[in-house]
């Protein structure tokens, strides 16, 4: 069995896209730069290399992120790699990659967060179906510092 898991960590390049499919589902589309930083031997100096990756999620994940996340979080997504193929209008063949997302959640590293579960519909099993802690949350709110450098 093959198995094709990614993992990346960077930050959001631009406001999450939260669409409708015609069945109702939602799907979320957003992009992540993940930025590797090295220093070159022979010239001592520091260099950079950015890559760029598009990511997309459905159903309640989609929901719960695009209220959640902006452009510049810092984000952590862990999915699939997935490949997609089509032909433009002139007939020529194109190709993309993107990460299908099983997992989207913000970077605690320069940041904090509160979480707030969301209620899940009727018939749903696991975690979000016990009893809520005594107190009630505050809102969702996530404050996405700069890098300290």
């Amino acid at each position: 069995m093959a198995d094709n898991t990614i993992t990346v960590v960077g930050n959001v390049t631009r406001d999450p896209e939260l669409k409708f499919l015609n069945s109702g589902q939602a799907a979320l589309r957003l992009a992540v730069a993940v930025s590797r930083r090295w220093q070159n031997r022979q010239t001592q100096e520091w260099e950079e290399k950015t890559s760029f990756f598009d990511v997309s999620s459905y159903g309640p994940m989609a929901e719960n992120a695009a209220s959640s996340i902006v452009k510049g979080a810092r984000v952590v997504v862990t999915g699939r790699m997935e490949q997609r193929s089509w032909e433009t209008e002139s007939g020529e063949k194109r190709n993309a990659f993107e990460i299908v997302a099983d997992e989207i959640a913000p970077s605690l590293r320069w940041a904090t967060a509160v979480v707030t579960r969301t209620p899940r519909a009727e018939g749903g099993s696991g975690y979000a179906d016990r009893p809520a802690p005594a107190r009630t949350p505050e809102p969702t709110t996530y404050a996405f510092d700069e890098e300290p450098f």
